[in-house]
């Protein structure tokens, strides 16, 4: 099997190097770059597996960057924070990022969040592409071989994480999935990462697929308990 590419953008040497030791310690290959600018370059015109893109950057920030690399590709993001704000993990969700770590984190803990990213990722885009699946709901239409989705015909982008989430809740209709079982199965983590990311990803799917986002009519709320499909 291919060696996987790791493009590093980070601007903090002592820690992009750290970074790169331990993954490649792990069968990685690593790519660094300091600053935004040449990471965003970096970035879209090199073929990576993952990146690992801090948020605070010299140049185009970590917003910058994923929000431009989610335009035309749909490679696994992990942002980097220093803060502890929610406001930026939610932006970076927002802007397509797949998952957040916020320093200071264990080079251990990176590297499962890594392998864990790219296992999802390799499993969704390779094995299932034998034959066209399709899923057709009230005007929803969702190819799971293409990994395109449209509403009444209109073709609708969704991040990878985001294209996974609707799947599997459309694929298992009526059923109330709780935020931590919904983790758990999109992001293939139990005790590392945030069951907030849920919450945020359901929100940009209903910005995408519902006619109104205060009366969903495909993904419910069932407060206190979680989320359904309803058909």
């Amino acid at each position: 099997m291919a060696e996987k590419k790791i493009l590093i953008v980070e601007d903090e040497i002592s820690i992009a190097e750290l970074e790169r030791d331990y993954l490649e310690l792990s069968g990685f290959s690593v790519d660094l770059e300091a600053d935004g600018d040449k990471g965003l370059r970096t970035a879209l015109e090199g073929d990576y597996d993952l990146i690992i893109l801090d948020i605070m950057l010299p140049g185009a920030d970590g917003f910058e960057i994923c929000r431009r690399v989610r335009e035309v590709k749909d490679t696994p993001i992990l942002m980097v924070t220093a803060k502890k704000e929610d406001i930026d993990k939610i932006r970076g969700l927002g802007l397509g990022a797949d998952d957040y770590i916020t320093k200071p984190f264990s080079p251990s803990e990176l590297v499962a969040r890594v392998k864990a990213h790219l296992s999802r990722y390799e499993r969704l885009t390779g094995s299932e592409k034998n034959r066209n699946d399709i899923i057709e709901i009230r005007g929803l239409k969702i190819d799971k071989t293409a990994r395109r989705v449209w509403v009444d015909g209109a073709e609708k982008q969704f991040t990878t994480k985001e294209f996974d989430l609707l799947t599997f809740l459309a694929e298992h209709p009526n059923h109330v999935f709780t935020k931590e079982e919904l983790f758990r199965e999109i992001w293939d983590m139990d005790s590392i990462g945030d069951i907030a990311t849920v919450t945020v990803h359901i929100k940009k799917i209903r910005e995408k697929i519902e006619y109104n986002t205060a009366k969903p009519q495909y993904i419910e709320t069932i407060w206190g308990v979680g989320y359904r499909f309803k058909v």
